[in-house]
């Protein structure tokens, strides 16, 4: 059959390894089921070529033959890109998708094509059925000498990187919510917008001319004369056009949906407006964290710093390193808000869309909303119908809850804590009573209680917990879908009830909600680094990462990473990259891992010399006390751990057992170590989920005592739990 445009062997050619395709025919069910789908798209035969059984494994001197360099003469090259697939030695790399770009590069449309809706793209559709590394991704790059984009076929679930079935199973486990025959009409509508763009009225230029000729001959010679000097001015004026235009009007340029919400500027003239101005830009940033398409929304701690700032858009933009920044002015008048928003795009200095709100201030929660919604139209995010909805969604319709609930939030963000609780508690507890079926509010009474029990409180976590809990259950009684609920649900069961099982489903929920909030990810890959499940917390490891900033993102490595030799010597690099910025405690904790005692004192001292607000933490405390022991220095290891014991026995608060026994099972004091650890147990430790993976206390585990605390942990359980999910 031929193609579709005349010169053209093919319509698709479909490239592969062989070994993805004869373990269980996932390739060819793929192209039955595309050709089907293609079949329904176009009102005309398509033609696919696909060989069943390709070279594969070929060594780079291999010449192809001329047969399959006529069949590359394709409109749509589909590579079905793998973990095998990106291989400069194998057939498929060398011989088809290599020299297809090489081939399409050359002829009469080149290798890019503008679509029928104006955007740009290219004739290699790649199919995607792996996750890869970033040097595979960095190889296909080089080679399209653009971005890798394609169609995902990809399952993704914790410890799974598989392609997606025709069939699944358990659809409901795959992260990415696709489906595949979903997946597939995307293929074919891309395939035909492609070919759409190459057939078009401006691609027969040269045929109409070669028309145009032969009808020449029927005229007389003087006429044709004429003709011949018209058509010649004629295309000189248009190949003139062409060259201007052509330097004007460039392809459209890719950008991720990476962007940044800045402080809205408070114009009321009253300070104590400042909540408000700085409330609106938190909800706004809230509604972008639940779309998913968004590859980056900055938190609003990080964008708090540039309040007051005088550093230019495109320096502020590349700081953070996103596409789109969002800046406003916010200004009480009376009864109403006036709400400016415009959205720019930094780097071509491009405003994109701008609005302003004139509403009674009981409407401030649609505003927020609407601009939301307005940025993902403009970035052209896709959104979901729940998405939408819980976007669109009112919190309260009293606004003098809504005001108290921003203005407890507003002291949270201040950062300032210790002396500060009660009086967030107090605003809670007024906007519960104003409003009893106000879900913020009971999420952000658990976020308080929780960081009350957990860090800075007075009593003991069991005397608190049980009512975090409750805030947080009554704030999904009110709003099912409120990710912040589900993220304290899941701190709860993993930090102090440690019912693993419910707490991996609470964090997943959370993260489908909120897809984009780097806090959730960060402790769910955290979570996964606790059960030992190193491989599948990269993943989320290196999704978090993307979402922050140079510093916090390396103090998240230290924090998640730890235990790991390779991960602690990159994360000493990072830190020495930051040019004296001060994360002493996390050096030192670093180079206990790869046991280089004397510079882990060196910066664990130095942090305490410095004032680091960690370096008081039992945990840190454990850390300096164990290499002084390591480098023979017992009086200063026995000082500090003497201060840990007799801090246990005098507060409930900090509760340092969990690093007191982990200390002494480091010197090898095994029945001290199982004391204190007794005592961590006894006190509900948060540190407890880390009795698994903790290197430090392998020395433990030939002694049953061990494996009893183990099971009366948790631990226990959710491994028969994964042990019977992987069976079936």
């Amino acid at each position: 059959m031929a193609s579709i445009i005349r010169g053209y062997k093919y319509d698709v050619f479909i490239s592969y390894r062989q070994k993805d395709n004869k373990h269980d025919g996932w390739v060819t069910e793929f192209v039955s089921n595309l050709k089907g789908e293609l079949e329904s798209t176009f009102k005309e035969d398509v033609s696919v070529y696909f060989d069943i059984n390709p070279h594969d494994g070929l060594l780079e001197t291999h010449d192809v033959d001329d047969s399959l360099k006529e069949k590359l003469k394709c409109l749509v090259f589909i590579p079905i890109v793998s973990r095998t697939y990106c291989d400069p030695k194998s057939f498929a790399w060398e011989h088809e998708f290599k020299a297809f770009i090489e081939q399409a590069s050359k002829d009469q449309f080149g290798l890019k094509v503008r679509l029928p809706n104006g955007n740009v793209s290219s004739r290699v559709l790649p199919i995607h059925i792996h996750a890869l590394e970033s040097d595979d991704i960095k190889l296909c790059e080089s080679a399209l000498s653009g971005v890798l984009r394609g169609v995902d076929f990809i399952f993704k679930s914790p410890g799974v990187n598989r392609p997606l079935r025709a069939k699944e199973e358990k659809l409901q486990e795959n992260l990415n919510n696709t489906i595949y025959i979903d997946q597939i009409n995307k293929v074919a509508n891309a395939v035909k917008e492609i070919i759409s763009g190459l057939n078009n009225p401006f691609r027969n230029k040269k045929e109409t001319s070669e028309e145009t000729n032969e009808g020449k001959h029927l005229v007389k010679k003087s006429r044709m004369t004429k003709i011949i000097a018209s058509a010649l001015i004629f295309l000189a004026f248009l190949l003139t056009g062409y060259i201007i235009i052509s330097r004007l009007i460039k392809p459209p340029e890719h950008l991720d949906k990476s962007i940044a919400v800045l402080p809205f500027h408070n114009y009321s003239g009253d300070p104590n407006q400042e909540y408000m101005s700085d409330g609106l830009t938190d909800e706004i940033i809230g509604h972008l964290y639940k779309i998913k398409t968004f590859d980056k929304v900055v938190s609003l701690s990080s964008v708090l710093t540039y309040k007051g700032t005088e550093k230019r858009l495109p320096q502020i933009a590349n700081d953070l390193k996103v596409n789109y920044i969002l800046e406003g002015t916010y200004k009480k008048i009376g009864d109403s808000v006036r709400v400016t928003a415009q959205l720019i795009e930094p780097k071509n200095d491009k405003h994109l869309w701008q609005q302003e709100y004139n509403h009674p201030i009981r409407e401030i929660t649609s505003i927020q909303a609407d601009i939301a919604l307005k940025i993902a139209d403009h970035i052209k995010a896709f959104l979901t119908t729940s998405e939408r909805q819980n976007i669109q969604r009112n919190p309260t319709t009293n606004q003098e809850a809504y005001n108290l609930i921003q203005k407890a939030k507003y002291i949270y963000n201040s950062g300032i804590f210790t002396d500060s609780l009660v009086q967030m508690m107090n605003l809670v507890k007024k906007t519960i009573e104003l409003d009893p079926v106000y879900s913020d509010a009971y999420a952000f009474g658990g976020t308080v209680t929780f960081l009350k029990g957990s860090f800075l409180g007075k009593s003991e976590m069991q005397s608190v917990i049980w009512e975090a809990e409750s805030y947080f259950e009554k704030a999904l009684k009110f709003n099912p879908n409120h990710g912040s609920a589900h993220f304290g649900m899941a701190m709860i069961n993993e930090l102090i009830k440690w019912d693993y099982i419910e707490a991996e489903k609470e964090y997943l929920k959370a993260i489908e909600l909120l897809p984009n909030e780097h806090i959730i990810i960060a402790a769910y890959a955290e979570f996964l680094i606790k059960r030992d499940r190193r491989d599948d917390a990269r993943t989320f490891i290196i999704r978090s990462e993307n979402l922050l900033g140079p510093m916090t993102r390396i103090s998240l490595r230290s924090g998640i990473l730890s235990f790991n030799k390779s991960e602690s010597y990159l994360s000493i690099k990072d830190y020495q990259k930051l040019n004296g910025m001060r994360f002493y405690e996390w050096v030192g904790e670093n180079f206990i891992w790869i046991e280089e005692y004397d510079s882990a004192i060196f910066y664990l001292e130095s942090a305490l010399v410095s004032g680091a607000s960690y370096i008081d933490a039992p945990r840190f405390q454990a850390d300096l006390a164990l290499s002084y022991f390591k480098t023979k220095n017992i009086k200063q290891s026995q000082a500090i751990i003497n201060k840990l014991r007799n801090y246990s026995r005098n507060t409930s608060a900090g509760n340092p057992d969990y690093f007191i026994g982990w200390y002494y099972s480091g010197i090898g004091e095994i029945d001290t170590a199982f004391y204190w650890l007794e005592e961590a147990y006894r006190k509900r430790s948060p540190e407890m989920p880390w009795l698994k993976a903790d290197p430090i206390l392998n020395s433990l585990k030939k002694d049953n005592r061990y494996w009893n605390l183990y099971e009366r942990t948790g631990h226990k359980e959710y491994d028969d739990f994964i042990k019977g999910k992987n069976e079936n």
